[in-house]
């Protein structure tokens, strides 16, 4: 009986020739990664370990991106203890203002992730990495304190599912809408505690952005983690980008799902998630009128340089609706700086929009973009629970960053044909 891909990364990193689905394990950690909300707890609990050091002054990455620049003195505070115990123990990939971005756009596009990795980290969507092909999951404030003092971790190995794209992905439709898809079809909990493994021809051909963006949103059904096999694609980002070893990883042959769903790309429009789920999905020309305040396009979800592209296309030469506020948020400093020898800043302020330094901000409801009572936001984000991004008496739509933009034009849920 063969593994998966994410069964073979972890008796890798457990030093086994095999592993099986409910078997625990202590395994090696090639990263760990804390931010500015979950790293203060994880430094508190470090201290009572009662270790002089971090296991590895290289292979822990604190990024400040939640609530930085600091929206008020609590997260001032909370910036300035993960910056003391960043310097206090050399810690090399330590990200504040002005060099940080949000963590799960930064980490792969400064190449600190690669393929066949196992990465940990104190939030939840950590495991976007697995669109690198890496096994990359979340965990406790606590866990990533034992971590970065032992270097290593235990887990439960997954039962993996397996989700096969067949045929072609149609006009506009791209990661986000195949992963809403999935948690459409399987339910918020439908992969709980599960490795959500993508494949088949038009994951194949899907960008890296795309990948990452399918993997980020496995913990929206529940998943363990979400993977996609490197391939040529993965080749081709990582090559002069990852500086240290990897391999590539997959599946068997006669490797063991406890599910198989096939998906026909083909007949798979772009989708919006409506409150409070992200598994109420709609395809967007069934969405009826839908009148909306805001839009945000950005997050750790589709902050990308071709989730910007795609928003910009649809916006150029265009004028925000006087009903919205357009909020874009670059995933990056990189990112911000191609966006803008590429004109894409300048195509977003033209049409109405702000443009915002790196932050997960509106989000979590943090800053940036705070909903009040009874506004509508329409966001490229991963969540869309009662009260994420504001008020209780908010609501949040989840979609695409071409839905979101051809939405922010005619102020209300909408295709992108029905701007062009």
């Amino acid at each position: 009986m063969g593994m998966t891909v994410t069964e073979k990364i972890l008796a890798a990193h457990a030093g086994k020739d095999k592993v099986v689905p409910g078997e625990l394990v202590n395994v090696k950690v090639d990263l760990a990664l804390g931010n500015d909300i979950t790293a203060p707890v994880a430094i508190k609990e470090f201290s009572k370990i009662g270790v002089d050091s971090v296991f590895d002054r290289e292979k822990i990455a604190l990024v400040l991106d939640h609530f930085i620049p600091a929206k008020d003195i609590a997260s001032a505070e909370q910036g300035k203890a993960v910056k003391n115990f960043a310097q206090k123990h050399g810690i090399v990939n330590f990200f504040d203002v002005g060099k940080m971005g949000i963590e799960h756009c930064l980490l792969p596009e400064q190449g600190l992730v690669g393929p066949g990795d196992l990465v940990i980290g104190a939030d939840s969507h950590t495991c976007t990495y697995g669109g690198l092909g890496a096994f990359s999951t979340g965990v406790g404030s606590t866990d990533l304190a034992a971590a970065m003092a032992l270097g290593e971790t235990w887990l439960k190995v997954p039962e993996s599912m397996l989700f096969v794209f067949e045929g072609e992905l149609r006009p506009w439709v791209g990661g986000k809408d195949l992963i809403l898809h999935i948690i459409g079809d399987i339910g918020v909990d439908g992969a709980l505690y599960k490795a959500m493994e993508f494949a088949g021809p038009a994951i194949e051909k899907l960008s890296m952005d795309g990948r990452l963006t399918m993997a980020n949103m496995a913990i929206e059904a529940g998943g363990k983690n979400g993977i996609v096999a490197p391939d040529e694609i993965t080749r081709a980002y990582v090559e002069g980008r990852v500086k240290k070893p990897y391999t590539f990883y997959k599946s068997d042959a006669d490797a063991v799902y406890s599910d198989i769903r096939r998906y026909d790309a083909s007949k798979i429009e772009p989708l919006v998630a409506f409150p409070h789920l992200p598994e109420n999905t709609r395809p967007v020309s069934q969405a009826g009128l839908v009148e909306l305040d805001q839009v945000v396009i950005g997050s750790c979800t589709n902050g990308r340089m071709e989730d910007l592209r795609l928003a910009a296309g649809v916006l150029k030469g265009k004028k925000v609706s006087d009903r919205i506020r357009l909020i874009v948020i670059p995933g990056t400093q990189q990112i911000y700086k191609q966006a803008m020898r590429e004109g894409l800043i300048e195509i977003f302020i033209d049409a109405g929009g702000a443009v915002s330094t790196p932050t997960c901000g509106p989000c979590l409801g943090g800053y940036m973009g705070i909903l009040a009572k009874g506004e509508r936001s329409l966001a490229t984000t991963n969540r869309n629970f009662v009260g994420r991004m504001g008020s209780p008496e908010s609501e949040v739509y989840l979609c695409n960053p071409a839905v979101a933009a051809a939405s922010a034009i005619l102020g209300r849920i909408a295709g992108p044909w029905e701007v062009e």
